[in-house]
Protein backbone atom coordinates (compact mmCIF):
# COMPACT_ATOMS: atom_id res chain seq x y z
CA UNK A 1 0.00 0.00 0.00
CA UNK A 2 1.68 3.12 -1.06
CA UNK A 3 1.44 6.20 1.52
CA UNK A 4 2.43 9.46 2.12
CA UNK A 5 3.44 10.94 5.71
CA UNK A 6 3.32 14.26 6.77
CA UNK A 7 4.50 15.24 10.34
CA UNK A 8 3.97 18.82 11.55
CA UNK A 9 6.74 18.35 13.78
CA UNK A 10 5.92 21.80 16.01
CA UNK A 11 2.29 20.39 16.96
CA UNK A 12 3.66 16.65 17.89
CA UNK A 13 7.06 17.90 19.87
CA UNK A 14 4.89 20.48 21.91
CA UNK A 15 2.21 17.73 22.61
CA UNK A 16 4.76 15.03 23.79
CA UNK A 17 6.80 17.68 25.50
CA UNK A 18 3.74 18.42 28.26
CA UNK A 19 3.05 14.99 28.98
CA UNK A 20 7.36 14.30 29.33
CA UNK A 21 10.40 16.18 28.23
CA UNK A 22 12.15 12.75 27.80
CA UNK A 23 9.20 11.94 24.66
CA UNK A 24 9.67 14.49 22.94
CA UNK A 25 13.23 14.19 22.63
CA UNK A 26 12.97 11.10 21.68
CA UNK A 27 10.77 11.81 18.89
CA UNK A 28 12.81 14.27 17.51
CA UNK A 29 16.01 12.52 17.83
CA UNK A 30 15.20 8.88 17.05
CA UNK A 31 12.68 9.32 13.99
CA UNK A 32 14.23 6.31 11.95
CA UNK A 33 13.07 4.53 15.08
CA UNK A 34 9.55 5.31 15.07
CA UNK A 35 9.20 5.06 11.50
CA UNK A 36 10.21 1.91 12.12
CA UNK A 37 7.17 0.96 13.95
CA UNK A 38 5.11 2.70 11.65
CA UNK A 39 6.19 0.28 8.53
CA UNK A 40 6.22 -2.79 10.33
CA UNK A 41 3.65 -3.06 13.41
CA UNK A 42 1.39 -0.06 12.82
CA UNK A 43 -1.93 -1.93 11.81
CA UNK A 44 -3.63 -1.18 8.48
CA UNK A 45 -6.63 1.56 8.01
CA UNK A 46 -10.22 -0.54 7.99
CA UNK A 47 -10.78 -1.24 4.29
CA UNK A 48 -7.24 -2.00 3.29
CA UNK A 49 -6.24 -3.91 -0.08
CA UNK A 50 -6.00 -7.57 1.23
CA UNK A 51 -2.35 -8.71 1.55
CA UNK A 52 -1.25 -4.85 1.65
CA UNK A 53 1.49 -3.66 3.38
CA UNK A 54 2.55 -0.22 4.12
CA UNK A 55 5.29 1.32 1.98
CA UNK A 56 5.94 5.06 2.92
CA UNK A 57 7.13 6.62 -0.42
CA UNK A 58 6.92 10.12 1.05
CA UNK A 59 8.18 11.20 4.00
CA UNK A 60 8.09 15.15 4.51
CA UNK A 61 8.71 16.74 8.28
CA UNK A 62 7.17 20.53 7.98
CA UNK A 63 9.19 22.13 11.00
CA UNK A 64 10.14 25.44 12.34
CA UNK A 65 14.01 26.21 12.03
CA UNK A 66 14.12 28.83 13.93
CA UNK A 67 13.20 26.53 17.03
CA UNK A 68 13.99 23.18 15.74
CA UNK A 69 17.11 23.45 13.50
CA UNK A 70 18.92 21.36 16.03
CA UNK A 71 16.65 18.35 14.95
CA UNK A 72 17.13 18.57 11.62
CA UNK A 73 20.40 15.92 11.17
CA UNK A 74 17.90 13.34 12.41
CA UNK A 75 15.07 13.32 10.05
CA UNK A 76 17.13 13.95 6.80
CA UNK A 77 19.08 10.37 8.33
CA UNK A 78 15.66 8.89 8.75
CA UNK A 79 14.27 9.65 4.57
CA UNK A 80 12.73 12.79 5.28
CA UNK A 81 12.13 15.77 2.97
CA UNK A 82 12.37 18.70 5.21
CA UNK A 83 10.07 21.65 4.61
CA UNK A 84 10.89 24.93 6.79
CA UNK A 85 8.12 26.80 8.07
CA UNK A 86 9.80 29.91 9.94
CA UNK A 87 7.23 32.07 12.17
CA UNK A 88 5.59 34.85 10.00
CA UNK A 89 4.04 36.82 13.10
CA UNK A 90 5.50 37.93 16.68
CA UNK A 91 3.55 35.35 18.17
CA UNK A 92 5.17 32.46 16.35
CA UNK A 93 2.28 31.26 14.11
CA UNK A 94 4.05 29.42 10.96
CA UNK A 95 2.56 28.47 7.54
CA UNK A 96 2.70 24.76 8.52
CA UNK A 97 -0.91 23.93 8.22
CA UNK A 98 -1.22 25.38 4.75
CA UNK A 99 2.01 24.09 3.53
CA UNK A 100 0.40 20.55 4.51
CA UNK A 101 -2.94 20.73 2.90
CA UNK A 102 -0.82 21.88 -0.56
CA UNK A 103 1.31 18.99 -0.68
CA UNK A 104 -1.65 16.75 0.81
CA UNK A 105 -4.23 18.16 -2.15
CA UNK A 106 -1.52 18.00 -4.76
CA UNK A 107 -0.34 14.03 -3.93
CA UNK A 108 -3.97 13.19 -4.07
CA UNK A 109 -3.80 13.78 -7.56
CA UNK A 110 -0.48 12.66 -8.37
CA UNK A 111 -0.06 9.66 -10.81
CA UNK A 112 1.66 7.35 -8.55
CA UNK A 113 -1.99 7.16 -6.81
CA UNK A 114 -1.34 6.74 -2.79
CA UNK A 115 -3.32 4.61 -0.75
CA UNK A 116 -2.92 5.93 2.27
CA UNK A 117 -2.28 9.76 3.68
CA UNK A 118 -0.91 9.58 7.42
CA UNK A 119 -1.24 13.13 9.00
CA UNK A 120 0.80 14.03 12.52
CA UNK A 121 -0.60 16.22 13.75
CA UNK A 122 -3.53 17.35 16.63
CA UNK A 123 -4.93 20.78 14.54
CA UNK A 124 -8.07 20.47 13.84
CA UNK A 125 -7.96 22.24 10.93
CA UNK A 126 -7.11 19.44 8.63
CA UNK A 127 -10.55 17.99 9.38
CA UNK A 128 -11.66 19.03 5.85
CA UNK A 129 -8.82 17.65 4.06
CA UNK A 130 -9.37 14.55 5.89
CA UNK A 131 -13.00 14.68 4.80
CA UNK A 132 -11.87 15.31 0.93
CA UNK A 133 -9.38 12.49 1.33
CA UNK A 134 -12.34 10.28 2.11
CA UNK A 135 -14.99 11.43 -0.73
CA UNK A 136 -11.64 10.63 -3.01
CA UNK A 137 -11.41 6.74 -1.88
CA UNK A 138 -8.25 6.96 -0.02
CA UNK A 139 -7.30 5.98 3.66
CA UNK A 140 -6.31 8.35 6.21
CA UNK A 141 -4.18 7.65 9.69
CA UNK A 142 -3.61 10.28 11.93
CA UNK A 143 -1.92 10.46 15.35
CA UNK A 144 -2.62 13.38 17.38
CA UNK A 145 -1.29 14.28 21.02
CA UNK A 146 -3.65 15.58 23.26
CA UNK A 147 -7.21 15.62 22.91
CA UNK A 148 -8.58 16.06 19.30
CA UNK A 149 -11.68 17.09 18.35
CA UNK A 150 -14.83 14.57 17.88
CA UNK A 151 -14.75 15.72 14.15
CA UNK A 152 -10.82 15.20 13.59
CA UNK A 153 -11.28 11.72 15.00
CA UNK A 154 -14.03 10.60 13.73
CA UNK A 155 -12.84 12.17 9.62
CA UNK A 156 -9.54 9.75 9.84
CA UNK A 157 -9.85 5.61 8.88
CA UNK A 158 -7.28 5.18 11.95
CA UNK A 159 -6.51 7.27 14.42
CA UNK A 160 -3.01 6.06 16.32
CA UNK A 161 -3.26 5.55 20.22
CA UNK A 162 -1.07 8.07 21.73
CA UNK A 163 -0.37 6.02 24.37
CA UNK A 164 1.02 2.95 21.70
CA UNK A 165 2.53 5.30 20.20
CA UNK A 166 4.59 6.46 23.49
CA UNK A 167 5.05 2.96 24.49
CA UNK A 168 5.89 1.07 21.34
CA UNK A 169 6.60 3.57 18.86
CA UNK A 170 9.24 5.82 21.59
CA UNK A 171 10.03 2.56 23.18
CA UNK A 172 8.80 3.48 26.70
CA UNK A 173 7.61 0.74 28.92
CA UNK A 174 3.93 1.41 29.80
CA UNK A 175 4.25 -1.09 32.58
CA UNK A 176 5.67 -4.81 33.60
CA UNK A 177 2.94 -6.54 31.92
CA UNK A 178 3.26 -5.83 28.83
CA UNK A 179 6.76 -5.02 27.79
CA UNK A 180 6.72 -3.48 24.36
CA UNK A 181 10.11 -5.36 23.73
CA UNK A 182 12.67 -8.57 24.83
CA UNK A 183 13.92 -8.29 28.59
CA UNK A 184 15.61 -9.97 30.87
CA UNK A 185 13.60 -12.43 32.77
CA UNK A 186 10.85 -14.22 32.84
CA UNK A 187 9.43 -13.33 29.55
CA UNK A 188 12.93 -13.95 27.94
CA UNK A 189 12.95 -17.63 29.44
CA UNK A 190 9.49 -17.98 27.97
CA UNK A 191 10.45 -16.76 24.35
CA UNK A 192 13.68 -19.10 24.49
CA UNK A 193 11.66 -21.79 25.38
CA UNK A 194 9.07 -20.86 22.60
CA UNK A 195 11.63 -20.58 19.47
CA UNK A 196 13.32 -23.79 20.71
CA UNK A 197 10.24 -25.64 20.43
CA UNK A 198 9.30 -23.99 17.18
CA UNK A 199 13.37 -24.52 15.67
CA UNK A 200 12.93 -28.18 16.87
CA UNK A 201 9.40 -28.25 15.33
CA UNK A 202 10.56 -27.17 11.57
CA UNK A 203 13.65 -29.10 11.79
CA UNK A 204 11.86 -32.32 12.04
CA UNK A 205 9.13 -31.42 9.39
CA UNK A 206 9.91 -32.48 5.86
CA UNK A 207 8.41 -29.40 4.36
CA UNK A 208 7.53 -25.45 5.42
CA UNK A 209 5.89 -25.44 8.51
CA UNK A 210 2.35 -23.05 8.95
CA UNK A 211 2.73 -20.62 11.38
CA UNK A 212 -1.07 -21.26 12.63
CA UNK A 213 0.47 -24.75 13.21
CA UNK A 214 3.60 -23.16 14.98
CA UNK A 215 1.65 -20.95 17.24
CA UNK A 216 -1.26 -23.82 18.37
CA UNK A 217 1.53 -25.78 19.49
CA UNK A 218 3.44 -23.00 21.41
CA UNK A 219 0.44 -21.96 23.36
CA UNK A 220 -0.48 -25.96 23.96
CA UNK A 221 3.30 -26.48 24.95
CA UNK A 222 4.99 -23.48 26.55
CA UNK A 223 3.55 -23.42 30.15
CA UNK A 224 3.06 -19.64 30.88
CA UNK A 225 1.73 -18.42 27.18
CA UNK A 226 -0.90 -17.11 26.53
CA UNK A 227 -2.98 -15.84 23.14
CA UNK A 228 -3.47 -12.35 24.68
CA UNK A 229 0.25 -11.52 25.26
CA UNK A 230 2.77 -13.75 23.74
CA UNK A 231 5.21 -13.61 26.08
CA UNK A 232 4.68 -9.86 26.27
CA UNK A 233 5.17 -9.02 22.39
CA UNK A 234 0.92 -9.08 21.58
CA UNK A 235 1.09 -11.08 18.73
CA UNK A 236 2.68 -14.03 17.39
CA UNK A 237 4.09 -12.46 14.36
CA UNK A 238 5.72 -10.01 16.83
CA UNK A 239 7.11 -12.86 18.66
CA UNK A 240 8.42 -13.93 15.24
CA UNK A 241 10.17 -11.18 14.57
CA UNK A 242 11.85 -10.29 17.39
CA UNK A 243 15.47 -11.41 16.58
CA UNK A 244 15.05 -15.67 17.69
CA UNK A 245 14.09 -17.15 14.61
CA UNK A 246 17.12 -17.36 12.27
CA UNK A 247 18.61 -19.16 10.53
CA UNK A 248 14.85 -20.27 9.80
CA UNK A 249 12.69 -17.84 7.54
CA UNK A 250 9.05 -16.63 7.35
CA UNK A 251 7.31 -16.22 4.54
CA UNK A 252 3.94 -14.72 5.70
CA UNK A 253 1.87 -15.24 1.94
CA UNK A 254 -0.63 -17.77 2.50
CA UNK A 255 -1.29 -17.38 6.31
CA UNK A 256 2.29 -17.61 6.64
CA UNK A 257 4.98 -20.44 6.93
CA UNK A 258 8.34 -20.57 8.17
CA UNK A 259 11.17 -22.94 6.61
CA UNK A 260 14.82 -23.93 6.76
CA UNK A 261 15.83 -22.06 3.47
CA UNK A 262 18.93 -24.90 3.59
CA UNK A 263 16.64 -27.99 2.95
CA UNK A 264 13.19 -26.37 2.47
CA UNK A 265 11.64 -24.74 -0.15
CA UNK A 266 10.03 -21.40 0.04
CA UNK A 267 6.28 -21.69 -0.09
CA UNK A 268 4.40 -20.43 -2.81
CA UNK A 269 2.91 -17.25 -2.29
CA UNK A 270 -1.06 -17.84 -1.80
CA UNK A 271 -2.51 -14.29 -0.60
CA UNK A 272 -3.25 -13.49 2.82
CA UNK A 273 -5.24 -16.09 5.30
CA UNK A 274 -4.95 -18.44 2.30
CA UNK A 275 -7.45 -16.14 0.15
CA UNK A 276 -9.89 -16.38 3.10
CA UNK A 277 -12.24 -13.71 4.12
CA UNK A 278 -10.97 -11.87 6.91
CA UNK A 279 -14.78 -9.98 7.62
CA UNK A 280 -16.32 -13.31 7.63
CA UNK A 281 -13.81 -14.54 9.95
CA UNK A 282 -13.93 -12.23 11.91
CA UNK A 283 -18.41 -12.59 12.34
CA UNK A 284 -17.33 -16.43 13.07
CA UNK A 285 -15.35 -15.58 16.02
CA UNK A 286 -17.79 -12.55 17.35
CA UNK A 287 -20.71 -15.21 17.10
CA UNK A 288 -17.81 -17.89 18.92
CA UNK A 289 -17.39 -15.18 21.31
CA UNK A 290 -21.00 -14.63 22.16
CA UNK A 291 -21.55 -18.52 22.65
CA UNK A 292 -18.63 -18.60 25.12
CA UNK A 293 -19.27 -15.83 27.33
CA UNK A 294 -23.15 -15.78 27.16
CA UNK A 295 -22.37 -19.27 28.63
CA UNK A 296 -20.28 -18.51 31.14
CA UNK A 297 -21.26 -18.13 34.94
CA UNK A 298 -19.02 -15.83 35.57
CA UNK A 299 -16.28 -13.06 33.46
CA UNK A 300 -14.06 -14.82 31.26
CA UNK A 301 -10.22 -13.53 31.37
CA UNK A 302 -9.50 -12.16 27.76
CA UNK A 303 -6.11 -14.46 27.84
CA UNK A 304 -8.41 -17.51 28.03
CA UNK A 305 -10.52 -16.36 25.36
CA UNK A 306 -7.78 -15.40 23.49
CA UNK A 307 -6.61 -19.12 24.08
CA UNK A 308 -9.73 -20.79 23.17
CA UNK A 309 -10.35 -18.54 20.23
CA UNK A 310 -6.55 -19.48 18.64
CA UNK A 311 -7.59 -23.10 19.06
CA UNK A 312 -10.58 -22.74 16.92
CA UNK A 313 -8.90 -20.38 14.08
CA UNK A 314 -5.57 -20.95 14.24
CA UNK A 315 -4.64 -18.76 11.50
CA UNK A 316 -5.56 -15.69 13.58
CA UNK A 317 -2.10 -16.32 15.49
CA UNK A 318 0.21 -14.43 13.24
CA UNK A 319 -1.25 -10.83 13.95
CA UNK A 320 -4.91 -11.17 15.07
CA UNK A 321 -6.20 -10.70 11.68
CA UNK A 322 -4.29 -7.45 10.78
CA UNK A 323 -5.21 -6.07 14.36
CA UNK A 324 -1.72 -6.75 15.48
CA UNK A 325 -3.00 -7.40 19.25
CA UNK A 326 -6.02 -9.37 20.59
CA UNK A 327 -7.37 -6.01 22.14
CA UNK A 328 -7.20 -4.25 18.96
CA UNK A 329 -8.87 -7.44 17.78
CA UNK A 330 -11.36 -7.87 19.96
CA UNK A 331 -12.23 -4.34 20.32
CA UNK A 332 -13.24 -4.17 16.35
CA UNK A 333 -16.01 -7.26 16.76
CA UNK A 334 -19.21 -6.83 17.05
CA UNK A 335 -20.26 -8.98 19.98
CA UNK A 336 -22.66 -7.33 21.61
CA UNK A 337 -23.84 -7.52 24.76
CA UNK A 338 -20.60 -8.75 25.17
CA UNK A 339 -18.36 -6.38 27.13
CA UNK A 340 -14.70 -5.83 27.22
CA UNK A 341 -13.47 -5.15 30.39
CA UNK A 342 -9.56 -3.52 30.60
CA UNK A 343 -9.24 -1.87 33.59
CA UNK A 344 -8.23 -5.05 34.85
CA UNK A 345 -4.38 -6.46 34.37
CA UNK A 346 -5.25 -8.97 31.11
CA UNK A 347 -8.70 -7.69 30.86
CA UNK A 348 -12.10 -9.45 31.07
CA UNK A 349 -15.05 -10.09 29.15
CA UNK A 350 -18.83 -10.70 30.45
CA UNK A 351 -22.18 -10.79 28.89
CA UNK A 352 -23.70 -7.30 30.04
CA UNK A 353 -26.94 -8.94 29.83
CA UNK A 354 -26.16 -12.34 31.07
CA UNK A 355 -25.51 -14.52 34.04
CA UNK A 356 -21.61 -12.89 33.64
CA UNK A 357 -22.45 -9.61 34.14
CA UNK A 358 -20.25 -7.58 36.30
CA UNK A 359 -21.35 -4.33 37.84
CA UNK A 360 -22.34 -1.23 35.60
CA UNK A 361 -20.60 1.37 36.63
CA UNK A 362 -23.62 3.89 37.19
CA UNK A 363 -24.67 1.29 40.08
CA UNK A 364 -21.49 2.70 41.90
CA UNK A 365 -22.76 6.37 41.82
CA UNK A 366 -25.03 5.71 45.03
CA UNK A 367 -26.60 9.23 45.84
CA UNK A 368 -25.28 10.85 42.67
CA UNK A 369 -27.36 8.37 40.25
CA UNK A 370 -28.99 12.10 38.89
CA UNK A 371 -25.36 13.38 37.27
CA UNK A 372 -24.70 9.98 35.40
CA UNK A 373 -27.33 11.21 32.41
CA UNK A 374 -25.46 13.91 32.10
CA UNK A 375 -21.97 12.65 32.72
CA UNK A 376 -22.41 10.04 30.04
CA UNK A 377 -23.59 12.38 27.81
CA UNK A 378 -20.68 14.81 28.64
CA UNK A 379 -18.10 11.46 28.49
CA UNK A 380 -19.60 10.23 25.06
CA UNK A 381 -18.74 13.30 23.62
CA UNK A 382 -15.46 14.30 25.11
CA UNK A 383 -13.85 10.80 26.17
CA UNK A 384 -13.43 12.59 29.60
CA UNK A 385 -13.63 8.66 31.90
CA UNK A 386 -17.08 7.97 33.43
CA UNK A 387 -15.92 7.37 36.98
CA UNK A 388 -18.06 8.31 39.72
CA UNK A 389 -17.67 11.69 41.89
CA UNK A 390 -16.65 9.22 44.72
CA UNK A 391 -13.95 7.59 42.24
CA UNK A 392 -12.82 11.26 40.92
CA UNK A 393 -12.11 12.10 45.00
CA UNK A 394 -10.04 8.76 45.53
CA UNK A 395 -8.14 9.33 42.43
CA UNK A 396 -7.39 13.06 42.89
CA UNK A 397 -6.83 12.66 46.97
CA UNK A 398 -4.23 9.75 45.56
CA UNK A 399 -2.53 12.27 43.13
CA UNK A 400 -2.35 14.63 45.85
CA UNK A 401 -0.18 12.27 48.01
CA UNK A 402 1.73 10.64 45.50
CA UNK A 403 2.89 14.28 43.96
CA UNK A 404 3.64 15.00 47.57
CA UNK A 405 6.03 12.05 47.73
CA UNK A 406 7.39 11.08 45.05
CA UNK A 407 8.38 13.92 42.13
CA UNK A 408 5.69 13.86 39.12
CA UNK A 409 6.38 11.06 36.22
CA UNK A 410 3.50 10.91 34.03
CA UNK A 411 4.23 7.08 33.48
CA UNK A 412 5.31 6.37 37.56
CA UNK A 413 2.61 8.40 39.03
CA UNK A 414 -0.24 6.56 36.87
CA UNK A 415 0.86 3.49 38.32
CA UNK A 416 1.20 4.25 41.69
CA UNK A 417 -2.02 6.24 41.75
CA UNK A 418 -3.66 3.15 40.26
CA UNK A 419 -2.17 1.03 43.03
CA UNK A 420 -2.93 2.93 45.84
CA UNK A 421 -6.26 3.48 44.73
CA UNK A 422 -6.19 -0.19 44.68
CA UNK A 423 -4.89 -0.63 47.72
CA UNK A 424 -7.86 1.83 48.92
CA UNK A 425 -10.86 -0.86 47.88
CA UNK A 426 -12.01 1.42 45.19
CA UNK A 427 -9.99 0.19 41.74
CA UNK A 428 -8.93 2.95 38.71
CA UNK A 429 -8.26 1.82 35.57
CA UNK A 430 -4.53 2.65 34.46
CA UNK A 431 -5.77 3.93 31.00
CA UNK A 432 -8.73 6.53 33.25
CA UNK A 433 -5.59 7.99 35.22
CA UNK A 434 -3.43 8.77 32.80
CA UNK A 435 -5.99 10.43 30.71
CA UNK A 436 -6.69 12.42 33.56
CA UNK A 437 -3.02 13.83 33.88
CA UNK A 438 -2.81 14.09 30.46
CA UNK A 439 -5.91 16.33 30.77
CA UNK A 440 -4.45 18.36 33.57
CA UNK A 441 -1.09 18.76 32.22
CA UNK A 442 -2.24 20.32 28.89
CA UNK A 443 -4.62 22.77 30.58
CA UNK A 444 -1.20 24.00 31.62
CA UNK A 445 -1.16 22.66 35.30
CA UNK A 446 2.57 21.72 36.32
CA UNK A 447 2.87 19.53 39.13
CA UNK A 448 6.32 20.47 39.89
CA UNK A 449 4.84 24.42 40.66
CA UNK A 450 1.25 23.35 41.64
CA UNK A 451 -0.77 24.06 44.05
CA UNK A 452 -1.13 19.77 43.86
CA UNK A 453 -4.27 19.76 46.25
CA UNK A 454 -7.36 17.57 45.40
CA UNK A 455 -9.36 21.00 45.56
CA UNK A 456 -7.10 22.65 43.19
CA UNK A 457 -7.05 19.84 40.45
CA UNK A 458 -10.38 19.17 40.90
CA UNK A 459 -10.67 23.09 39.81
CA UNK A 460 -8.50 22.66 36.70
CA UNK A 461 -9.65 19.78 35.93
CA UNK A 462 -13.30 20.95 35.53
CA UNK A 463 -12.39 23.76 33.78
CA UNK A 464 -10.70 21.51 31.28
CA UNK A 465 -13.65 19.48 31.03
CA UNK A 466 -15.60 22.60 29.88
CA UNK A 467 -13.17 23.07 26.87
CA UNK A 468 -13.43 20.18 25.76
CA UNK A 469 -17.42 21.07 26.24
CA UNK A 470 -17.51 23.92 24.60
CA UNK A 471 -14.83 22.91 21.53
CA UNK A 472 -17.59 19.91 21.03
CA UNK A 473 -20.27 22.33 20.93
CA UNK A 474 -22.37 21.69 23.47
CA UNK A 475 -24.80 23.99 25.28
CA UNK A 476 -23.14 24.42 28.57
CA UNK A 477 -25.87 26.22 30.78
CA UNK A 478 -25.52 27.03 34.43
CA UNK A 479 -27.10 23.67 35.04
CA UNK A 480 -24.74 22.02 33.07
CA UNK A 481 -21.49 23.78 34.27
CA UNK A 482 -23.08 22.61 37.76
CA UNK A 483 -22.63 18.96 37.08
CA UNK A 484 -19.62 18.96 35.54
CA UNK A 485 -18.11 20.73 39.22
CA UNK A 486 -20.09 18.36 41.37
CA UNK A 487 -19.55 15.04 39.41
CA UNK A 488 -15.56 15.93 39.41
CA UNK A 489 -15.43 17.13 42.53
CA UNK A 490 -14.57 20.60 42.27
CA UNK A 491 -17.63 21.78 44.33
CA UNK A 492 -17.92 19.57 47.59
CA UNK A 493 -14.26 19.54 47.57
CA UNK A 494 -14.19 23.28 47.85
CA UNK A 495 -16.08 23.58 50.35
CA UNK A 496 -14.38 20.96 52.64
CA UNK A 497 -11.32 22.98 51.99
CA UNK A 498 -13.32 25.99 53.18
Amino acid sequence: MKSALFVDFDNVYSGLRQLDPAYADRFARRPAQWMEWLIGTLSLPDHAPVGARRRVLVRRCYLNPQAYQRFRPSFNLAGFEIVDCPALTSEGKTSTDIHMVLDIVDLLQHEAGYDEFIVFSADADFTPVLRKLRRWDRRTTVLAIGFPSAAYRSSADLLIDQDDFVHNALGFDADAEAPPLREPGADAVLTDAAFKLMHQVVAEAQGPVAVSRLASMVQSSVDGIDASSWAGYGSFRALLESGGLPPLQVSWEGGGFVHDPKRQATPAPLGRNGGGNPDGLAKAVADFVKLEVGAAKHPIQCSTLADLIIQKHPQLAADWNGRGTFRKFAESLDVRPVIFDWSTSGGKAYDGAGASAMPQQHEQWGEAQHLHSAARQIHEVTGVPLLSPERYRMLLASVQADVLAHPFHLLETTKRVRDRCKAAGTPISRSDINQVLRGLLYCGHSFEDGPNDAASLAMKFADSVKSLCVREQMVLDRGMVTTIEVWLGFNTLSQERA
